[in-house]
């Protein structure tokens, strides 16, 4: 029964650290990263399509996305899309490229990203607590039930919380990385 609950409950959390990993990585850290532009999708002949199935794209400078389009008359529908995703920058294009200058970031914008992680990743702890009350119910309902003992359970409930610890400290981890990539300057 435990090895079940466990296995249930890491799918859960792996999911958790997963999604974690994917909003991070959409997180400005001052350098230029094609996924930051993950999500946005341009009107390509009256279909949303993703950016990067419009055109390629490439980070020639620390601080420059740049974006060939495969067709070059849906340059003005890539920036618009750029800019109706508040990214906080402005495209600029000459005809065949679409380039992104990403500026340098303030102290002040730094701390305030730094509050956004720290945000998302209260946010993914509380979806991994959120995951050890649901296996903690199923085992105090099988207590209740008289299908496992109360030494069983206090057992199962414990080892609940290891993995529970484990998870936590791995969103820890990931937070701790993302707020140093942001604060290096």
């Amino acid at each position: 029964m435990i090895d079940e609950l466990k296995s249930t409950m890491k799918d859960d959390l792996e999911r958790v650290l997963k999604n974690l990993q994917d909003q991070l990585l959409k997180v400005r850290t001052g350098r230029a990263s094609a996924s930051v532009l993950d999500g946005i999708t341009v009107d390509y002949y009256g279909a949303p399509t993703p950016l990067n199935q419009v055109g390629k794209i490439s980070t020639p400078e620390a601080r420059l996305l740049q974006i060939q389009p495969f067709d070059k008359t849906i340059i003005s529908a890539i920036e618009k899309a750029i800019l109706g995703a508040n990214l906080g920058v402005t495209p600029s294009n000459d005809g065949n490229l679409v380039r992104i200058p990403f500026p340098a970031l303030t102290e002040d914008k730094r701390k305030d990203i730094v509050k956004e992680i720290k945000k998302l990743g209260e946010d993914a702890k509380i979806q991994v607590r959120n995951s050890r009350r649901d296996q903690n119910d199923v085992i105090k309902q099988s207590q209740k039930d008289k299908e496992i003992s109360e030494d069983d359970s206090k057992k199962y409930q414990s080892e609940i919380q290891t993995v529970t610890d484990d998870y936590i400290k791995k969103v820890d981890d990931y937070i701790t990385k993302k707020e140093s990539d942001v604060m290096q300057v």
